[in-house]
């Protein structure tokens, strides 16, 4: 059974003149996330937000608390711990899946979270 499902878009050029800020990029990325391409970031900045939507965007979720991967495929997947491990245990979800692109400027990813 689908418990939420979230999409986020993020326009690339916005987030690279924002993330010229180091102490925003300290409260979002971990520093294995920070360790990439404008574009990989703002596409993990997209799968964040869409998480949040996703769960429902309660008060009290770190942006730390999520980290995005990926496996040896290259498949993204969501590392939680946290604020976020406790909601996605709150909402009895049992699988998280995660779609990030980006293309013409534009970085996107859609969240569904399953029960």
């Amino acid at each position: 059974m689908i418990v939420g499902i979230g999409i986020d878009v993020c326009p690339v050029a916005r987030f690279a003149s924002a993330a010229e800020n180091e102490r925003l990029l300290a409260r979002l990325f971990t520093p294995s996330e920070r360790d990439s391409s404008m574009n990989r970031m703002a596409g993990r900045f997209a799968a964040k937000e869409a998480l949040a939507k996703a769960l429902g965007a309660p008060a009290g979720l770190a942006w730390l608390d999520v980290e995005v991967r990926k496996d040896d495929l290259g498949k993204p997947w969501f590392d939680y711990r946290g604020s976020i491990a406790a909601r996605i245990a709150e909402l009895g979800i049992v699988h998280v899946h995660l779609s990030i692109t980006h293309d013409a400027g534009i970085a996107a990813a859609v969240v569904v979270c399953e029960a």
